[in-house]
């Protein structure tokens, strides 16, 4: 097996990593190293509500490479990190809150704000981030979005503030600082043509803000990713910081369903496809299911051509996202039947590390570091 990391990745030297668009073979022999990646999935989100400054200081102290902000914006263009601009979602017909990220529908004086929008050709009824200034959205607390299958996540539930980017960027270099290691941060842009069709893009303020760092290059401890494909493009024409494709198992980006685009993200994960993104992107994060298939009972089936196919073509690897809890897992990972204990969620990683990856999203850095290790010593 061989283990792969960028070049400018944190714990080595951060030597300049060709944009999109170079040579395929040049930066494919470029990022060919000594170890995978652990990007933590809106911080250890495993055990704190996810997207709080709680969870990503854990995830640092886990040992994850980098941490992964959900950028939306506030009315007078803040970045926050959130998993939706939907700050808590409601059902039309009953009231009920659906899903809350957020304790915002508990505060009486937001109570006026719940209203409905089409955002991606989906209604949706709730609280949006872009409804709030920056100033309101700190007295809001976070709250843990899937109770259900994280309970002990709910104990957390309105302890911790949502966080700016400015302040995770914050984070992440004064724990760099203290452990004497380079912490990265991988922002994915959300719903980038909503928001800039409500006078709020996203992309101009986030390279504002990383410039600002001085973070607005290749050697940048950076990746920007997106499941939208035109704005990636847009930012390779402004930057060279390193930017990744996202790629679900269905469905289609929403830029290329709204202008007509027949092009599916299965079309895009093909050969051909690949070829096309290297041309603007560094790097795809595929749904886990294009890498290793399943079968009809969801366990693990054989590897597909993709990892291969993107190498080929120059590209990273970084499929999401690996979760430990048993409802998560393909069966012959699950420990019982309690759907929110922990299965063998290093041993499904390890099946992915076998399959050639470069990095990969989890939502329990430490578990991720724990495979990572083993894979290290099971190849020395």
């Amino acid at each position: 097996m061989r283990l792969r990391r960028p070049v400018s990745a944190p714990g080595g030297a951060l030597d300049a990593a060709p944009a999109g668009g170079g040579d395929a073979t040049l930066r494919a022999a470029a990022t060919a190293t000594s170890k995978v990646i652990v990007i933590a999935h809106r911080g250890a989100s495993g055990y704190y509500p996810e997207h709080t400054l709680a969870a990503y200081a854990a995830a640092v102290d886990m040992g994850a490479d980098f941490i992964e902000p959900d950028l939306v914006m506030t009315r007078d263009g803040v970045l926050i990190a959130r998993h939706e601009n939907a700050l808590a979602i409601v059902d039309e017909t009953s009231g009920g809150v659906l899903e809350a990220t957020t304790n915002v529908h508990a505060l009486p004086q937001f109570a006026a704000r719940c209203a409905p929008r089409i955002i991606d050709g989906r209604r949706i009824s709730g609280w949006f981030a872009e409804d709030f200034t920056a100033a309101e959205i700190k007295t809001l607390r976070a709250r843990e979005r899937i109770p259900r299958e994280r309970p002990r996540n709910a104990e957390h539930d309105d302890r911790y503030t949502l966080p700016t980017l400015q302040e995770i960027i914050d984070l992440a270099k004064r724990r760099s600082a203290e452990l004497g290691r380079t912490i990265g941060i991988y922002p994915e842009t959300k719903h980038p043509s909503y928001h800039a069709a409500i006078g709020l893009a996203l992309e101009p303020a986030l390279l504002q803000v990383l410039a600002a760092n001085g973070w607005n290059d290749a050697k940048a401890p950076v990746f920007i990713q997106s499941f939208e494909t035109q704005n990636l493009r847009t930012l390779r024409a402004m930057t060279s910081v390193r930017l990744i494709q996202l790629l679900d198992v269905r469905g289609q980006p929403w830029d290329l369903s709204d202008s007509g685009d027949p092009r599916t993200y299965v079309d895009l994960a093909t050969a051909q496809g690949l070829r096309e993104i290297a041309r603007y992107a560094d790097g795809v994060g595929p749904h886990k299911a294009l890498v290793i298939g399943r079968t009809p009972s969801g366990a693990l089936d054989r590897v597909t051509g993709f990892v291969r196919d993107a190498h080929a073509a120059g590209l990273l690897v970084h499929p999401w996202t690996f979760r430990t809890e048993n409802a998560f897992l393909p069966p012959e990972f699950r420990r019982g039947e309690d759907r929110t204990a922990h299965g063998d969620g290093q041993g499904e990683i390890a099946a992915y590390l076998r399959a050639d990856i470069d990095g990969f999203f989890t939502d329990q850095a430490d578990v991720g570091v724990a495979a990572v290790r083993a894979a290290v010593r099971t190849r020395d």
